[in-house]
């Protein structure tokens, strides 16, 4: 795995950023960068498991299984993600899977006055670094949009 890092200024303070980044209907809004049909199924609460889905073209439910390892209010978020979601099931433990488990997806929130650092770092593996290198920074820039209207 190799950490991969975005960063983006918001003009906006970080209770606000923190807000619309994590609430459903502005986050599907801005992951939907990712896929048209984003959104979770859960809480944002510190230990719980939530799932970052989507449907595909057949309309069937997918996506990945994870858990909030931490969360400080405004300042920081840690995702653990645990496996994927398909056909209904999580899957834990195929060899798909266990390439990529235990990788983090972490949001840093840094107070800058009147603007928030936004600062996201990921583990991926050589195979999605492109992707995201690519995809990242545009729900970054639709997350900064959402927050300075």
């Amino acid at each position: 795995m190799e950490k991969l890092n975005f960063e983006i200024v918001i003009d906006a303070d970080p209770s606000h950023v923190f807000k619309v980044m994590l609430e459903k209907p502005t986050y599907e809004e801005w992951t939907a960068v990712f896929s048209p049909t984003s959104t979770f199924e859960g809480s944002w609460i510190e230990g719980s498991k939530i799932l970052f889905v989507g449907e595909d073209e057949q309309g069937q439910k997918g996506g990945m299984v994870s858990k909030i390892e931490r969360i400080v209010p405004n300042e920081f978020v840690s995702i653990l993600h645990l496996g994927v979601f398909k056909n209904g099931e999580e899957d834990l433990d195929s060899p798909e899977v266990k390439d990529w488990a235990g990788a983090h997806e972490n949001y840093t929130l840094v107070n800058q006055g009147k603007q928030t650092k936004l600062k996201v770092e990921l583990d991926s593996n050589e195979e999605f670094a492109s992707y995201f290198d690519g995809i990242w920074p545009k729900a970054l820039s639709k997350l900064k949009e959402i927050c300075e209207k």
